[in-house]
């Protein structure tokens, strides 16, 4: 695994844990020689774990559009700065960039960013690594809509248990490490599989 991509709030949230985990984060990563791919601002979590990673010596590429380049203060101290056109364009190079994918918390971005990969993947469009580095529960109650989400059948168990969830970032990498793709099919109904094939 050469790099992963962590997704994480512009702001840095209330509370100085959140912070403290996002520079754990791009310490262990960048000791771990595994480049940081990222969304190029140097506010927030997304400029503490850049920060860290490249106070450890590692590699930190950024990608943001060029709207965000004054709003989200591009990070002008990174390894590679990529400007790009707009979201769309950044989400597809962040992919193009990356062995996996990480989100941190984080706001709506965080989750439209990570969630697109995760559909990304149901469509048989990537079968890269997906989880949610947890801090003080942060994400728990996602975990609990996505399990809901199975209960009431718009989510395969195999596609729910294909997402890692936890809050120690070593066995996270090792997960990964591991990690191989699950095979489920994106239709619940067996009828509606044999339709499409």
């Amino acid at each position: 695994m050469r790099s992963i991509c962590v997704y994480c709030g512009s702001n840095a949230g209330n509370r100085p844990i959140y912070a403290e985990r996002a520079a754990a984060l791009g310490t262990l990563l960048a000791r771990e020689g595994i480049a940081v791919v990222y969304g190029g601002g140097n506010v927030g979590l997304m400029g503490t774990v850049a920060d860290a990673a490249l106070a450890a010596g590692g590699e930190v590429v950024g990608v943001i559009p060029e709207q965000l380049v004054n709003w989200e203060v591009a990070h002008r101290g990174l390894t590679r700065l990529e400007v790009v056109a707009d979201m769309h364009t950044r989400k597809a190079r962040m992919f193009d960039l990356s062995d996996a994918f990480v989100a941190l918390p984080g706001g709506f971005g965080t989750l439209d960013e990570m969630f697109e990969m995760l559909t990304w993947r149901q469509l048989g469009l990537g079968n890269r690594p997906c989880a949610f580095l947890d801090v003080d529960g942060f994400w728990s109650p996602l975990m609990s809509m996505l399990d809901r989400m199975v209960t009431e059948r718009f989510l395969h168990p195999e596609q729910r248990t294909d997402l890692w969830h936890g809050d120690d970032a070593v066995a996270m990498l090792a997960w990964m490490h591991a990690y191989q793709p699950g095979q489920s099919d994106k239709w619940m109904d067996e009828k509606r599989r044999r339709e499409i094939r």
